[in-house]
């Protein structure tokens, strides 16, 4: 019947009590899973729960998005159930007393993005089963790239606002599942666009990609709150590096205000910035698109 989410059967709508069962519960990270069947935005919906007093673990996942945030005030929409949107509540300024997380300073914040972005790199790596040789890699800061074209990008928005439980981050996923050459995309700066299926992968079901992501994710953040923040302490730095696609490459960097520069990507230090040697001298990078230079 028109409307219904199983009129286009190569992609089947997400089972929220399923989810809430798999994700939720004692010891876990995730306290409750918001299924949604549109929104303009996952990140904004989040921000505003956030600032009416969520606590940490909040899970908002859309079957279709029609006003996504990207990065520098970017909007985006994705087709119907053709890939994941969701977003996540963190509070890691707030101390934990039970799990023994303390207060972590906001420049540690930088990492969140990176680490979201590992998460999401070995949940594709390990289940879609891609061509043989072909690799999830990661763009320096947000994006997730398959055969050197864009296929998700991730958005890590800070809420200092964020009611009666303090400060708070969003961070938002992106990933193109199915979508078809036709319903992929505009990059702003060219990156070409992908989804999981046009690059070959043999699995697109949704639902074990967004578990595998959300599991990882919080795998990944309770490691680095249990270090205090250190990204090297708690392997993320490292893991962040073994599929870092910038560092080695040479770029081009377009900062916020306009600036721009070129240089050799070097690597990443230990604020989650971006190294980049050129003529004058070495650069870190905190905020702007990064074009890899052929």
């Amino acid at each position: 019947m028109p409307g219904s989410p199983y009129t286009d059967l190569d992609r089947p709508p997400l089972n929220a009590r399923a989810l809430e069962r798999a994700l939720t519960g004692p010891g876990q990270l995730w306290t409750r899973i918001d299924l949604r069947a549109e929104t303009p935005s996952t990140n904004a919906d989040v921000v505003e729960a956030a600032r009416a007093g969520e606590q940490e673990g909040l899970v908002e996942v859309a079957e279709r998005q029609t006003a996504g945030r990207g990065r520098l005030g970017r909007v985006w929409m994705s087709p119907a159930r053709a890939g994941i949107a969701v977003s996540v509540l963190l509070r890691p300024g707030m101390p934990d007393e039970e799990r023994g997380w303390p207060a972590l300073p906001a420049k540690a914040y930088a990492w969140l993005p990176l680490l979201a972005g590992v998460a999401l790199a070995e949940a594709v790596n390990r289940l879609a089963e891609l061509p043989d040789g072909v690799l999830p890699e990661l763009k320096w800061p947000n994006d997730l790239l398959i055969g050197g074209a864009k296929c998700a990008g991730i958005l890590a928005e800070g809420v200092p606002d964020g009611g009666p439980g303090g400060p708070a981050v969003v961070l938002g996923i992106g990933l193109n599942v199915t979508l078809r050459e036709d319903e992929l995309p505009a990059s702003p700066t060219g990156l070409p666009a992908t989804s999981l299926r046009l690059a070959g992968a043999e699995v697109t079901d949704r639902d074990p990609l967004l578990r595998a992501t959300l599991r990882g994710l919080a795998t990944w953040y309770e490691r680095w709150r249990e270090a205090g923040g250190d990204a090297a302490a708690s392997g993320l730095r490292g893991a962040y590096l073994s599929r870092c696609a910038t560092v080695g490459r040479d770029v081009r960097v377009l900062l916020p205000g306009g600036e721009h520069f070129t240089g050799a990507a070097t690597g990443v230090d230990e604020s989650g910035r971006l190294v980049v040697r050129t003529r004058e001298g070495d650069r870190t990078v905190a905020a702007g698109d990064v074009l890899h230079v052929r």
